[in-house]
């Protein structure tokens, strides 16, 4: 199953914050590049890079994005020592349907895209859980774009987009792009064999899987012990 991520690193965040290090830093957070497996942030000359495999319907994804992702960006990615990047695991029609909303306009808007679902997942999961027949029987008929318009107004994501300055129209936009939902999902389906990826979180350094390691206190020795 999917496991669950240790208390948060509040110790190096404050060590970074007193040295004022995230000061000249902040534009290492901002550089996001498209590839082909998701989105990487960080400096693209970092020493290592870290892939992460998320899926927006995985709670232990969530918890680590709410309690964890702050250390490793301040901590890490923040210096120019390393670059994360985004992977998804796409698992269900909501997965997919969160996944096009996060890739939804420029590379710059993803990180925040990302933070808003997996941050309200608390509030939307829920409600996929409680869905009735007649919301199901919507989710599963009509064309692509149609089945994810009920999901994306079922699940709230319409309002948590809008926080982030998307409008009704670009929204539907973005969800019907079939050549992106298939790109997506393909993509999805790649990084899972490739990296051997069985459950969510996990995550990669330059490359290799790091087997059996799903938490914040398993990844940070690992990051650690490759920088000088």
């Amino acid at each position: 199953m999917f496991k669950k991520s240790a208390a948060i690193g509040l110790a190096a965040c404050a060590m970074i914050a007193a040295s004022g290090a995230i000061a000249g830093s902040s534009s290492y957070i901002n550089q996001v590049q498209v590839t082909d497996g998701g989105h990487r942030i960080g400096n693209p000359d970092a020493k290592v890079s870290v892939l992460e495999f998320v899926s927006y319907t995985c709670p232990a994804c969530a918890n680590f994005t709410r309690f964890h992702h702050g250390a490793l960006e301040l901590a890490y990615v923040s210096t120019g020592d390393v670059t994360l990047e985004i992977r998804h695991i796409i698992r269900d029609p909501i997965d997919l349907t969160a996944v096009m909303l996060t890739n939804c306009g420029p590379a710059s808007k993803f990180p925040q895209n990302h933070k808003a679902i997996m941050l309200g997942q608390d509030k939307w999961l829920p409600r996929a859980q409680s869905a009735s027949a007649a919301q199901r029987s919507r989710w599963a008929t009509g064309t692509g774009a149609s089945r994810r318009r009920a999901i994306a107004s079922d699940m709230g994501f319409y309002a948590v987009m809008e926080t982030r300055g998307y409008r009704r129209t670009d929204i539907d936009r973005c969800l019907a792009d079939e050549a992106k939902a298939t790109k997506l999902a393909e993509a999805s389906e790649a990084n899972g064999a490739k990296y051997f990826v069985s459950s969510t979180p996990s995550f990669a350094i330059d490359g290799v899987t790091l087997a059996g390691t799903h938490s914040w206190d398993l990844l940070e020795p690992q990051i650690r012990a490759r920088l000088p």
